[in-house]
């Protein structure tokens, strides 16, 4: 269990790696479906992946059990800072490239009941900077967390059915940071001192999710899914460093290098969801609320006093987070051109939760929109395969704070998914 500190770094410097695609650190899409309706695929998911996106609805699934699997390749671009203050402070980040995998399995029915398990990756991944002002803050960031989703349902009847499942949740983080800051004001002028940190750390959590799929007609489903929050309470170790201070050495040297803990959120989601199905068409609509509210400050803990002024100004002192819940609206159309082939599109918009105070290098979200589109091709009565791709794109956004002053530009995402299943 390597360092809760650097995974306490991680929430500060965390949400960004996927703010390139999701609102805070979220990843939504995790398999083929989902990528190609921009998942706007809950109401009507009908495969294997339902055991995620709604269990509920394997109440509704063909008989037989059902197996997906897949592999989805994420690319984040390069995001440039440009400070109105000075060229000097402009900065841009590493490009990033990633390929996360996805596992889904739906029993045959027993009595009413059907179970299911999915093995995805919620949210993480990574940001990296190498200019001189933007490395202070988030030099490297790393975040992966892998979620184990066992469910069952239950249906009630032929047009009611719920499901509940438990969250096991794994995650890990690395984060490293160096600069020069100032370190005190003195009459004779400022004082800098050489700061780092180096830290990792990971933790094993427990939540839930509830589903409800009500059918009215043969065209018709409505659904609601629930996935609760799970606290991410980091044990690990790290290495905290600030050099005697400079140009008159008033400050000694400070080095930490031991355990710390601190605690991140993965929020709760709301989601509503409705489709309709006329002729070969499905059009679905899904609204979903995350509760990003709960992220209220980042507070790292140690076992002892850092015992250095810089350090504690710099990583022993609570961080105001202050989020704001987000909504995301999504719209999906699936046509199914022949027995075999079913084509798929989808989009919508994304809000951010970070408000301009408190946002930096480590978090650089804005508001969103996104398009998609992919297809499914049955080759025979057991095996499907196909491939969607997600575009999302970030607006520019301008911060003033304490730390910036400068405008974020050119945040965007790829996202290619190829996928499997078999029905047996």
């Amino acid at each position: 269990m390597r360092n809760t500190i650097k995974l306490l770094v991680v929430a500060a410097v965390a949400g960004y790696a996927s703010t390139a695609f999701a609102s805070g650190y979220r990843i939504p899409e995790q398999s083929l479906n989902s990528t190609a309706l921009s998942n706007a695929y809950i109401a009507h998911a009908l495969y294997a992946d339902a055991a995620y996106f709604n269990p509920a609805n394997m109440s509704w699934m063909s008989p037989g059990t059902h197996f997906e699997g897949g592999l989805t390749y994420i690319h984040l671009t390069s995001v440039s800072y440009d400070d109105f203050r000075s060229p000097t402070l402009d900065s841009d980040s590493e490009e990033e490239n990633f390929l996360v995998p996805n596992i889904h399995v739906v029993s045959p029915e027993y009595n009413n009941f059907r179970f299911g398990f999915s093995l995805t990756v919620p949210a993480g991944l990574s940001k990296r900077w190498d200019d001189t002002f933007a490395r202070t803050f988030a030099n490297e960031f790393s975040m992966t967390v892998v979620e184990a989703n066992p469910t069952v349902s239950y249906k009630f009847c032929k047009w009611f059915s719920a499901a509940v499942g438990a969250r096991l949740v794994y995650s890990e983080a690395t984060v490293k940071s160096d600069g020069t800051i100032v370190a005190a004001v003195t009459p004779a002028g400022p004082e800098y001192t050489f700061i780092s940190r180096d830290m990792d750390g990971d933790t094993t959590e427990f939540g839930y999710n509830l589903a409800f799929s009500v059918r009215p007609t043969d065209q018709l489903n409505l659904a609601l899914t629930y996935r609760s929050k799970v606290d991410l309470d980091m044990d690990g170790d790290g290495t905290l460093f600030a050099s005697s201070s400079f140009y008159n050495g008033i400050l000694p040297a400070g080095f930490y290098q031991g355990p710390g803990s601190v605690s991140v959120p993965l929020p709760a989601v709301l989601t509503l969801a409705a489709s309709y199905t006329f002729d070969r068409s499905t059009v679905e609509f899904a609204y979903d609320r995350t509760f990003w509210s709960d992220y209220e400050t980042l507070d790292f803990s140690y076992p002892r006093s850092l015992g250095h002024p810089v350090l504690i100004a710099a990583f022993d002192r609570p961080i105001a987070k202050d989020w704001d819940d987000v909504d995301a609206y999504r719209l999906g159309y699936t046509f199914q051109w022949s027995e075999q082939l079913a084509l798929m599109v989808g989009g919508g918009i994304d809000g951010n939760p970070i408000k301009d105070a408190n946002i930096s290098f480590d978090l650089p979200d804005s508001d969103a929109w996104f398009i998609s589109f992919g297809f499914r091709y049955n080759v025979d009565e057991k095996w499907s395969m196909g491939m969607s791709y997600l575009y999302d794109k970030k607006e520019s956004r301008t911060v003033v704070n304490s730390t910036l002053n400068g405008e974020f530009t050119d945040a965007a995402s790829h996202l290619l998914a190829l996928s499997a299943s078999y029905k047996f």
